[in-house]
């Protein structure tokens, strides 16, 4: 996925400044809008994850919506990682698409399990947060 406010400027991965990309790929708004209809807040937190995995699947005979919201959901459990996790921190590689790098050097592409979990349901979000968490 390449986010175009961010650019696609062949740049060595991690050159952007983790800060300075943090706030926009937090917005989220497809998801914090269907969150919300359910009555799930979303606040940045690991439970707003498990809440996240109980919602009906009602976006996935809309093929729009399941890619614009495997997006958003792979941005939110991104944006809950860098939040929570010490040492988390937002990167972009060289082909523009977003991931979260731990301290351990290891990076995870969240939008790709977004889209997994739009699409399947699995894994589920808190799963993978926890996973992450972990190292």
């Amino acid at each position: 996925m390449n986010i175009p406010f961010l650019g696609n400027r062949g740049e060595k991965r991690g050159a952007h400044d983790p800060a300075g990309i943090a706030e926009p790929l937090s917005e989220c708004e497809l998801l914090r809008s269907h969150a919300a209809r359910e009555g799930i807040q979303l606040d940045d937190s690991a439970s707003s994850l498990e809440a996240l995995d109980q919602l009906v699947p009602r976006w996935r005979d809309d093929e729009e919506t399941l890619s614009r919201l495997g997006n958003d959901a792979g941005l939110y459990l991104g944006t809950v990682i860098v939040r929570t996790v010490p040492g988390a921190a937002w990167a972009i590689w060289s082909n523009g698409q977003p991931v979260v790098r731990l301290d351990s050097g290891r990076e995870f592409d969240v939008v790709a399990s977004g889209h997994e979990w739009a699409a399947s349901g699995v894994p589920e979000l808190s799963q993978l947060y926890a996973e992450v968490a972990e190292e």
